[in-house]
């Protein structure tokens, strides 16, 4: 991971500079030996020319491009620029004239004579060619190493958020649980026993089981259908819940503890004097997973079951594992509070 949050600069294996230069030269000694008929002259032209395009692109990849133009010096990028264009204009053409021929300019219309207007011209937009042509292809380089980069770190982000949500989930259904045997332990009850055996096995689920980011829908179903026996230790025959199951669920994977918090909200506002009626359904159909849970309900304000880690917590997950490709929908209809949600299966 720690290798992300290095320069996002991308290096480039010094055997692509290589196969880059070789193939390039190549290029141009066919190209203007073909041109004049003389390859030999071709050779010796490109093989001068060179070493300084070389040097004038990789000054201003990896020294006025960072130095100017990544900190918003433009005014100084250009002067700089220039200046070197015209330090090279004034070394290629001496070395030209001392080590090629003395006709510096030979593919021009008649002789032509170095340091004049078009000459300058010729040579300086040559230069500006190559000096183009590689910094394009750097950028479009670093362009997509950054492009890269911050996917990843997306996906760190996204992760990391999904487990702290998580994370949040898990002490929220023990403090809510712990709380229930607080009570019966104040009234003495002898479910006690049963509610710490019980509140074992869903440590257990929650502690060891729930670390992936798929867990099989089977699993969490009966992590739900333990928390509903565990209710009803506390609640005794109070408690009428009902879970059905329509289509095929083998080996299907979901988020765990996704439904969870819609379970817990409908006993956190579903008792009407130590009483409730629960039913959950889970159908599988095609590509999507429907999921839906309705509970008598109390007559308190709707906005007040809006409220809390749970509901929100589970609003924020499905929209960093969906995005926009899920529906979630609460009602409230004839005293009964009912949650749909649909999910996509992957």
């Amino acid at each position: 991971m720690l290798k992300i949050f290095q320069s996002t600069e991308k290096k480039i294996p010094i055997i692509y500079h290589f196969v880059f230069w070789i193939s390039y030269f190549s290029f141009n000694v066919i190209r203007w030996g073909s041109y004049f008929n003389d390859y030999w002259y071709s050779i010796k032209s490109n093989a001068v020319e060179f070493p300084l395009h070389i040097i004038i692109v990789y000054f201003n990849i990896y020294y006025l491009v960072p130095k100017f133009i990544l900190k918003k010096q433009d005014l100084k990028y250009f002067i700089y620029l220039i200046l070197s264009l015209a330090v090279l204009y004034v070394v290629r053409t001496e070395l030209t004239y001392y080590l090629v021929n003395e006709n510096i300019w030979p593919e021009a219309v008649g002789h032509q004579e170095a340091f004049t207007f078009n000459h300058i011209v010729a040579v300086t937009l040559g230069e500006v060619y190559v000096l183009a042509l590689a910094t394009v292809i750097k950028l479009t380089i670093d362009w997509v190493s950054e492009k890269r980069r911050n996917e990843e770190l997306l996906k760190i982000q996204l992760k990391t958020e999904l487990n702290f949500l998580k994370s949040q989930i898990q002490p929220h259904f023990f403090f809510n649980t712990l709380n229930n045997l607080y009570a019966l332990a104040i009234e003495k009850s002898d479910k006690v026993p049963d509610v710490i055996l019980k509140l074992s096995e869903i440590m257990q689920y929650v502690l060891y089981d729930v670390k992936d980011s798929k867990i099989d829908l089977l699993k969490e179903i009966n992590y739900i259908y333990s928390y509903l026996e565990l209710e009803k230790l506390r609640y005794g025959d109070n408690i009428d819940s009902k879970i059905d199951i329509k289509g095929n669920i083998d080996n299907l994977g979901v988020p765990p503890l996704l439904f969870m918090p819609f379970i817990e909200n409908c006993f956190k506002h579903g008792i009407d004097n130590n009483s409730i009626s629960v039913k959950i359904n889970f159908n599988r159909k095609k590509k999507f997973l429907l999921f839906n849970v309705e509970n008598s309900f109390v007559g308190i304000a709707k906005t007040t079951i809006k409220h809390g880690i749970g509901l929100k917590n589970v609003k924020r997950r499905l929209q960093l594992l969906y995005q926009s490709n899920f529906r979630l929908r609460a009602d409230l209809k004839d005293n009964k509070y009912i949650v749909n949600l649909i999910i996509p299966i992957t």
